[in-house]
């Protein structure tokens, strides 16, 4: 946020912003719950989930520079719409709701920067809707790795995807059980499409995984 305001607001935001340190596991937002502001990630992994019927769905991981919370903002929403989970020891900075959105008002490069976030969230969120519902889980799970790359682990000559994740928290991000993910991590080991090192995965033939990503065939689709 700070990157975005003015110079003479950055005395506000000092003045309104309270910084928390949450350890690993910890829930700061819970989905329902009112309203009290925005988050941003200072350091440190969150997934930002939601619950549909029994089965928790993962919607995006949150990190260092980014913003959580803003999913409550809305003429009519008083409750947030989703939950937010540390995957990690994370520093955060809250902001009260009332402040953010004066913040947006005075600040126009800063609510330009939203505006392009959330179009961009928008577009994933709609790439990933129809994933679900005409992509097999392998092809499905080979877009979501090429994703996490691309956010987290660009830098990573050696394909290391940027972030280490449990197989349950990999499958609710793919939107499958937790033995179908398994089982097709090891189908994509078995084609080297991606090799695994505990719990890291590290991408070995990009050009396979984006066929797979843009392929709509398949039966395996739970």
């Amino acid at each position: 946020m700070c990157r975005y305001v003015l110079q003479d607001w950055l005395g506000q935001i000092d003045l309104h912003r309270t910084n928390i340190r949450l350890k690993k596991g910890e829930q700061f937002i819970t989905e329902g719950q009112s309203v009290r502001g925005i988050y941003f990630v200072q350091s440190g992994l969150v997934k930002v989930h939601r619950n549909l019927g029994d089965k928790e769905t993962i919607v995006r991981f949150a990190k260092k520079g980014d913003i959580v919370g803003h999913r409550g903002i809305s003429t009519e929403q008083t409750v947030y719409p989703i939950s937010a989970t540390t995957l990690d020891v994370t520093q955060l900075c809250f902001v009260e709701l009332p402040f953010f959105l004066s913040t947006l008002r005075i600040n126009p490069e800063l609510s330009y920067r939203l505006m392009l976030f959330f179009a961009d969230e928008l577009h994933l969120s709609e790439q990933k809707m129809t994933n679900l519902t005409q992509l097999p889980v392998k092809n499905r799970l080979a877009w979501s790795l090429l994703l996490l790359y691309r956010i987290f682990g660009e830098e990573n000559i050696d394909g290391y995807i940027g972030l280490t994740l449990s197989k349950k928290d990999l499958s609710s991000y793919v939107g499958t059980t937790y033995e179908t993910v398994y089982r097709m991590l090891g189908e994509l080991i078995d084609l080297e499409a991606i090799a695994m090192d505990k719990k890291n995965i590290f991408i070995k033939n990009f050009q396979l995984l984006h066929d797979l990503s843009e392929e709509n065939m398949g039966s395996e689709t739970a």
